[in-house]
């Protein structure tokens, strides 16, 4: 590394915070200037992050010392938690939940202090100090130590990390529109009934019908699993045993994270299962990409005739009566094994599931390659950077 030099941070960018205008005046918030907080972060997906939940009027943005950062800024969540980090896609502001890097482009390429912060992130938070929550002041930030090469090598280990993360935005932006196509189907299908709509119609207890179909209980369809987690003695992240899904915490677009495993296995959820949510909050979805052990906080929901891709839509679709055991007055949302099981839905003509299944499986079985495909993709990243980011792993010794 004797071609690497160092540097603070405040000698290679500019160390931006940021501030929250009082949240008790409305004509501060649902204006045009994005406004970022770490809840943000924690739900992106990918590097560039345009927008917040909330944005800011040009009141709110004078009302404090907030301040304007440009396209390609480094955003870094200095508390609750440390470390979450992202490229700014556009001009923004963050709350103070930030210590944000503008890059000064003679020094430092954007995408490389990216992944040099994702690179150091650990390390920077064991800076942190405080008693209610540990957190990275601007000092600190602005005194940390990295190290750098030149420009044009930064710009070749940007290059060749970023294609990684390209083609992994690329097939989720594909993924996104599978399942868009998807649920739309489903909608037209068993929602607004526009394929059937000049046929008979029935009444039943849910409303206008086609004749064939009935109004029945979640459970006519599908086997329904409860979760029970095995003793955390057994949980480990070696690979050892079958995998272990706590909750939704490890909830990714489609499929969970992979993380920890057990080897005391209690309740299973088979491959392609629906994984659902059933407390805090009650209703969020995912699929077992394999065989799995799932904790109390999931049930496993398991079409009883082979309809994989219609059981999927269809509890996505029930997400309106999940909200409801969300609602106000409960110390925390949660759904029983009876509530889940007696819940009404329509409950189609087994002909109409199967020729609905029939065209969705192809779209879901293209969703799930290009998500294997950015699994490989992720890993040979995450092998990379720190081999990259610490000089170990000279550019010409990849073969790219």
């Amino acid at each position: 590394m004797k071609e690497w030099k160092t540097y603070k941070l405040s000698e290679i960018g500019q160390v931006i915070g940021g501030a929250t205008p009082s949240t008790k005046v409305a004509s501060n918030y649902d204006g045009d200037i994005a406004w970022i907080t770490p809840k943000d972060l924690s739900l992106l997906f990918g590097r560039y992050i345009y927008k917040g939940e909330r944005s800011i009027t040009e009141t709110g943005y004078k009302s404090c010392s907030c301040q304007m950062l440009p396209a390609g800024s480094i955003l870094f969540s200095s508390r609750a938690p440390i470390g979450y980090i992202a490229i700014a896609g556009n001009e923004l502001c963050t709350n103070q939940g930030f210590k944000s890097v503008i890059p000064n482009p003679e020094i430092v390429n954007s995408h490389f202090l990216y992944y040099l912060l994702s690179y150091e992130k650990n390390r920077i938070a064991e800076m942190g100090s405080g008693t209610t929550f540990m957190e990275i002041s601007g000092n600190v930030m602005k005194n940390i130590e990295v190290k750098l090469p030149s420009l044009s090598i930064q710009n070749k280990i940007s290059e060749i990390l970023t294609s990684l993360d390209s083609k992994i935005e690329l097939n989720r932006q594909i993924n996104d529109n599978l399942e868009q196509q998807a649920q739309a189907l489903f909608k037209a299908w068993f929602v607004d009934f526009e394929p059937f709509k000049d046929g008979e119609f029935v009444d039943s207890e849910l409303g206008m019908i086609p004749k064939g179909w009935t109004a029945g209980s979640l459970s006519d369809l599908a086997d329904i699993t409860m979760g029970q987690s095995p003793s955390s003695k057994s949980y480990n992240e070696n690979g050892e045993g079958i995998l272990f899904y706590q909750g939704r915490s490890e909830f990714g677009d489609r499929y969970p994270s992979i993380r920890l495993y057990t080897t005391e296995p209690s309740r299973i959820a088979e491959q392609n299962s629906v994984l659902l949510s059933v407390r805090a909050p009650v209703g969020d979805t995912n699929i077992a990409y394999n065989k799995c052990c799932i904790g109390r906080g999931l049930a496993a929901i398991r079409s009883k005739h082979g309809f994989d891709s219609f059981m999927y839509y269809l509890i996505k679709s029930l997400k309106d009566q999940f909200d409801m055991y969300n609602g106000e007055g409960t110390v925390f949302g949660s759904i029983n094994r009876d509530s889940l099981t007696t819940m009404r839905v329509i409950v189609p003509a087994s002909d109409i599931i199967s020729n609905f299944e029939k065209i969705v499986t192809s779209l879901d079985l293209k969703y799930k390659n290009l998500f294997a495909e950015s699994l490989i993709l992720t890993q040979q990243r995450d092998s990379l950077l720190p081999k990259l980011m610490s000089g170990e792993l000279k550019i010409n010794e990849i073969d790219c």
